[in-house]
């Protein structure tokens, strides 16, 4: 592949090759099952997702626009880090999207949690209920308000690169912050600097009102947002500590 670096490319196959895997194997809801990353006090959680997911996608557009992105600010961060650098810079990233993103679900989930075992409900009771989506006539109105609003959470998978994507972004943005760059449906070309941090502004702003602008509504905004900020600490933290300024390779 022509304009690519190594690694770039090695994500870029196994990427491709997850998302095979997905549409051909189990109808998709084994590669799911094994691979995306579930909310761990689900029971399909396993540690191994908090890697693997980052593999996955959800379809076609979704891959598509990741591959792109990765393929077109990944192999410039590459130049400059090397291999063992940027490998190192974006599974972090992903890690930390990932991370965050559960972190968000937490700070949501847990005051209902809390709030049904005060009711005298038992946790295997709210597991239950949250696995099979089936309450009993017993439960209180309160009772099943706080379990619907807990159910999208318990129940929540999320697969993509997009949270180590956005990590990348960030360091393409602070190594090349005089780069123009657009967006397609704005064709207007405005400088890394401005352009990247407006990115994880919109995305913020998502993450806490629930309103998507450009996105699909299903997107993890809170992800985007975690995968831009480990990027931002190991660039500080890199920059901090090197002395040939990023020339790492």
């Amino acid at each position: 592949m022509r304009g690519i670096t190594d690694t770039v490319k090695h994500l870029l196959i196994i990427n491709v090759l997850m998302f095979i895997g997905t549409m051909t194997i189990g109808n998709g809801e084994l590669f799911y099952k094994w691979f995306a990353l579930y909310f761990p006090k689900n029971e399909m959680f396993q540690p191994w997702q908090l890697v693997t997911h980052m593999f996955m996608h959800g379809g076609l557009t979704h891959i598509l626009f990741n591959m792109f992105a990765l393929w077109m600010f990944g192999t410039a961060v590459e130049q400059v880090f090397g291999a063992k650098k940027f490998i190192i810079f974006y599974l972090f990233s992903g890690l930390g999207a990932a991370l965050i993103m559960l972190g968000f679900y937490y700070f949501k989930y847990l005051p209902s949690e809390g709030a049904l075992l005060e009711s005298g409900m038992s946790l295997n009771e709210i597991h239950q209920a949250l696995s099979t989506n089936k309450v009993s006539e017993a439960v209180s109105e309160m009772q099943r308000m706080e379990l619907q609003k807990m159910f999208p959470i318990f129940n929540s998978t999320m697969v993509g690169a997009s949270g180590a994507i956005m990590g990348v972004l960030v360091a393409f943005g602070m190594l090349f912050p005089e780069s123009k760059l657009m967006l397609i449906f704005l064709p207007i070309p405005i400088k890394a600097k401005y352009f990247i941090p407006g990115i994880i502004a919109l995305d913020l702003f998502s993450a806490i009102t629930g309103q998507s602008i450009f996105s699909p509504s299903n997107t993890a905004f809170a992800a985007h947002v975690g995968g831009a900020l480990t990027g931002f600490i190991l660039m500080w933290f890199w920059k901090k500590n090197e002395s040939d300024k990023y020339r790492w390779n």
